[in-house]
């Protein structure tokens, strides 16, 4: 019985549960599932808009934007009148929407101008017409429209500066949406007054449409001056282009307009549904543990804080699991999802989920139980590097030194952790998904008296 759970055994379950994580984000399955055209109305939502009474306009923008707009121009047909979508990866064009390509995470010159024409197309818009907006992961960056006296180099500059330091998309994204016109509610104010309504996979740890592609059609609950505390906060102000804190601090003065708040007017005719979610896929995770013979326990959805910090909590609470059988008695699988963050040490590649499975394997080394632990971004992209992130077990370290690769340590202070993992054939490679959700991790371990063969 001990073998069943030995590394290979698994690192096998530790993919497949990845797997059907990944597929419960599916975004084509996830809008046609909450896109729906029935007795001459397009019910979205919870929102029924009738067909042939005005014009349809499809804007969708992320990492899932072409797939997504795709869904939804089958369930809409004739009644689609025109569309646009912009994402990070290349992709075919056809049909009534148009596809675009743009940078991410740092925004370029092709985001501009596709934020230029989401713009123009919300712009030229009427009360009977409905804008139909759907987002993903990556949005933000995809759709950049930098606010008056900003220019896009200022932007690029001040989103590289928040990455490197470790910002959260939380911070990130509250700096956003006071440098952009279309950011913070300010594609819902351009369309007024339309109806609106966004379908959204989420790619934010909680789920807040706020925080979500910085909340293009929602109210925004960030000020000014929440924006100059992240600044603050992650030692950016004093580097920072001197007119994006300047436009800043005139908003924290009160000289320069909020971003449209919580019970504004144009809100009014405003519809937002959350379609995918990390905890969708966290589920379908837990689903598959479960068939596979493991008991599984959900940590939580929310995990954030330093990668390598979070990983030696979690393989701490992996190991109280085999040592007492508490909160969950093995064979146990853990399971948690959400977005770490790196402070980027050293000039080395990488993700955040690597550097999670790196520091890992450290925590792992002397396990008393056969274990693994596996990290994977579902976006596919994980940081600086080719792979989507890491698996390690109980002997990674072993095989590490014996290939005369340095200690993990080594590789984590130089944020190196593509090239501790790669030559041991630990990296997760699956080139762009097409979906984000954010982050899932899996930890594994089988009986103390396993083999561990």
């Amino acid at each position: 019985m001990s073998g069943r759970w030995s590394r290979p055994r698994l690192r096998r379950a530790a993919q497949s549960i990845l797997t059907e994580a990944l597929a419960a984000a599916d975004p084509a399955t996830l809008v046609r599932r909450n896109l729906r055209r029935r007795r001459g109305a397009l019910e979205a939502a919870g929102i029924r808009f009738p067909t042939g009474g005005g014009r349809i306009v499809l804007v969708a923008a992320g990492k899932a934007a072409v797939p997504m707009a795709r869904a939804a121009e089958h369930v809409l047909g004739p009644h689609l009148s025109e569309g646009m979508a912009v994402t990070s990866s290349e992709a075919d064009s056809g049909g009534r929407v148009r596809v675009q390509t743009a940078s991410h995470p740092v925004p370029d010159a092709r985001g501009l101008a596709a934020a230029r024409e989401a713009e123009k197309l919300a712009q030229g818009l009427g009360r009977k017409d409905l804008l139909l907006v759907l987002l993903s992961g990556g949005a933000s960056a995809l759709l950049p429209a930098p606010a008056g006296g900003l220019t896009l180099r200022d932007k690029q500059r001040t989103t590289g500066q928040l990455l490197r330091a470790g910002a959260t998309i939380h911070e990130l994204n509250a700096v956003r949406k006071h440098l952009s016109r279309l950011k913070g509610g300010g594609l819902a104010a351009a369309a007024a007054p339309a109806r609106v309504i966004t379908l959204i996979l989420s790619d934010v740890v909680g789920d807040d449409p706020s925080t979500i592609a910085s909340g293009p059609t929602v109210p925004d609950p960030t000020t000014f001056a929440d924006a100059l505390a992240a600044l603050s906060r992650r030692g950016v102000a004093s580097r920072a282009p001197r007119a994006v804190v300047a436009r800043l601090e005139a908003g924290a003065r009160g000289e320069t307009p909020e971003t449209p708040k919580p019970g504004a007017r144009l809100f009014r005719r405003t519809a937002t549904r959350i379609v995918g979610s990390n905890r969708l896929s966290i589920a379908a995770a837990a689903r598959e543990a479960r068939r596979r013979g493991l008991r599984p326990l959900v940590l939580t959805t929310r995990l954030e804080g330093e990668a390598r910090e979070v990983a030696r909590v979690l393989v701490a609470i992996l190991r109280e699991c085999v040592e007492t059988g508490r909160p969950a008695a093995g064979p146990v699988c853990l399971l948690a999802g959400g977005e770490t963050t790196v402070t980027v040490r050293g000039a080395g590649q990488g993700g955040r989920n690597q550097e999670l499975a790196v520091a890992a394997s450290e925590a792992l080394a002397g396990f008393p139980a056969p274990a693994v632990v596996a990290s994977f971004g579902t976006d596919g992209i994980d940081g600086a590097s080719d792979a989507a992130g890491g698996v390690v077990d109980d002997h990674t370290t072993a095989r590490a030194a014996a290939l005369g690769l340095a200690p993990p340590g080594v590789f984590l202070a130089a944020s190196d952790s593509r090239n501790f993992l790669g030559p041991l054939g630990d990296l997760i490679v699956t080139g762009p998904t097409g979906t984000n959700v954010v982050d899932v991790v899996t930890l594994l371990a089988g009986s103390p008296s396993g083999t561990g063969l």
